[in-house]
């Protein structure tokens, strides 16, 4: 009597433990426990390997995640009726009457919007195998992915209290990314692999790759060897060809399309390492005159040799992936660079342009390049925000100086990924990193959470900051479509959390990274409750937290978000407890 009186008083704070949070959710109350026999059973005909791969990542989750309900006494108090339950023999795979069946790899690199990531997942109570049916192998995978989410382990048995479960799942946007700058520090193929696993945990299906800038061009590239040769920080630390095939290789089996950027004609010092006629105001002090962060040093873009190499860089690498995407970048062009390059005014006054015209015939040029190589470009709001240029209606424009911004470049009529700073950039709120600068502060402050905290200025009574400070940090409850017509909201494609490297390495990837960046995982798959409620930080927390120590149990490091006593008592250190 008493163990079930404890059982039932656990089941009132019963941890959900899927993220993202399904479209449509069913359950029950009733325990299951998997066979000691259990097996996946692919019902498709001539299964792709890596889908059968996949199979065995799954089974391989199954049989070592070992996660403990996170509950006091981790599941103790769920023995008795786990004693008893019945056993869950199998999880049959099957594909749609007539649906093609294509690799993983295949399906995880189609243009946005012909993506098919649907499932459904249904796990019975009385012992009959589970069943997960989608429309591409793609969409299994991604079934998988939150089958795995559903199990409990204690004392030998892996097993969930909440059978029948009924799931039926399509994400909310078509683009939900993460986004990585591997130029200001150096990270292994190991740590990106070991990133591309947590994404793919939480259905991120899109590596956004800031693989080289103004500080170290770590990118190998055959026509052009010398720009990592003089650009990479060592001979050790760069990206081969090989390890570009073999990462993008990695990330499509696990549903995730690369995007790879080289900014331009910004952020591109390094190059002038290696060809010192095609960069203006290389090494100028004081840097801050000619660019936002050390060192200065810009394309030459008016030059038409300038416009020549930057086609054939871009080209010759973006043939070499199978993403239908890449981007030019664009952002933070200081004028200042070129205000006394005798080169660019030489240019400018021959050619009878403007430094904008010549812009947009740098931009022209080298995206209709990347557009007959099949790709769409993608770049910086900066380009028609604050150059105005005209770019192609299928071209994607990253927000990231403001949230406030997308609004107008909806208004122009293009497609947007949201990747605000004020929402999530992950860097922000670490403190100064320049030099000689005692009293400075992080750029984009303050510290960017999971969640949207500014109520606590409410609650607390602490006055809020002025007008002109710093958004507070938010993440969770970003809105994509605020400040949006309904007629705009077909150009919202998804958005992104990104980790720029100025203070990062792969020493502390992981905890700066995980779990803060599931919010947008949420964000852009859910976008509300399977009841069709707004989502919530205090329902969510407690999902966050399974997500959180199931990543350590699978050998991430990612941070603590409440101190474990909380974990294990969901909502006790809620500000009203």
């Amino acid at each position: 009597m008493a163990l079930r009186f404890l059982l039932a008083l656990s089941l009132l704070h019963s941890v959900w433990a899927l993220w993202p949070i399904p479209a449509t959710l069913s359950t029950g109350n009733t325990a299951l426990v998997l066979s000691s026999n259990f097996y996946f059973d692919v019902a498709v005909q001539n299964a792709p390997a890596d889908l059968q791969n996949a199979v065995q990542q799954a089974q391989y989750y199954l049989e070592n995640d070992k996660l403990g309900r996170l509950v006091v006494g981790r599941g103790a108090n769920d023995s008795a009726v786990v004693t008893n339950a019945k056993s869950l023999p199998s999880l049959k795979l099957s594909l749609a009457s007539g649906a093609t069946v294509n690799p993983i790899v295949i399906e995880s690199v189609k243009p946005l919007g012909t993506r098919s990531e649907e499932y459904v997942l249904t796990v019975p109570a009385d012992g009959s195998p589970a069943t997960l049916s989608a429309s591409s192998t793609l969409g299994l995978y991604r079934g998988l992915t939150t089958f795995g989410q559903m199990w409990y382990y204690y004392g030998g048995k892996t097993y969930t209290l909440e059978a029948p479960i009924s799931i039926t799942d399509v994400p909310a946007y078509p683009y939900r990314g993460f986004g990585l700058d591997t130029s200001r520090n150096y990270f292994p193929v190991a740590d990106l692999q070991r990133t591309l696993d947590a994404m793919s945990w939480v259905k991120i299906n899109t590596f956004h790759w800031h693989i080289v800038d103004s500080q170290s061009f770590p990118l190998e590239v055959s026509q052009y060897p010398q720009l990592a040769a003089n650009g990479a920080y060592s001979a050790d630390q760069t990206y081969s060809e090989s390890d570009v095939q073999n990462l993008v290789q990695y990330a499509a089996e696990r549903g995730i399309d690369v995007i790879m950027e080289i900014d331009t004609p910004g952020h591109t010092a390094i190059i002038g390492t290696t060809y010192p006629e095609y960069v203006a105001c290389m090494d100028a002090s004081p840097w801050s005159t000619y660019a936002n962060e050390p060192p200065a040093g810009q394309l030459r873009f008016a030059l038409p040799e300038v416009v020549n190499f930057t086609t054939s860089l871009l080209s010759s690498v973006a043939k070499t992936l199978p993403s239908s995407y890449f981007s030019t970048g664009g952002d933070e062009l200081n004028t200042n660079c070129y205000v006394n390059d005798t080169l660019t005014q030489q240019q400018l006054k021959s050619a009878n342009t403007t430094l904008a015209g010549a812009l947009a015939t740098f931009t022209n040029i080298t995206h209709s390049a990347l557009i007959a190589e099949g790709k769409t470009p993608v770049v910086w709001e900066e380009m028609v925000l604050v150059w105005n240029l005209t770019l192609s209606k299928e071209a994607i424009i990253m927000i990231w100086i403001s949230s406030e911004d997308a609004a107008a470049v909806a208004n122009l009529g293009y497609r947007i990924v949201h990747a605000p700073s004020n929402y999530f950039y992950l860097d922000c709120g670490a403190g100064e990193w320049l030099g000689d600068d005692p009293t400075g502060n992080s750029w984009c402050d303050p510290f960017k959470t999971w969640s949207e905290v500014s109520g606590l200025y409410g609650h607390l009574h602490i006055p809020r900051p002025g007008p002109d400070a710093n958004p507070f940090p938010q993440s969770y409850t970003f809105d994509p479509l605020a400040n949006l017509t309904e007629s705009q909201y077909s150009l919202v494609l998804g958005g992104e959390q990104i980790l720029w490297a100025e203070q990062s390495g792969p020493e502390n990837l992981d905890s700066i990274v995980w779990p803060r960046a599931v919010s947008a995982a949420e964000i852009f798959w859910s976008a509300k409750q399977p009841s069709g409620a707004p989502l919530n930080v205090s329902e969510a927390l407690p999902r966050l937290h399974d997500v959180r120590y199931r990543m350590v149990q699978r050998g991430l490091n990612p941070i603590n978000l409440q101190p474990q006593w909380c974990a294990l008592r969901p909502h006790a250190c809620d500000l009203y407890a």
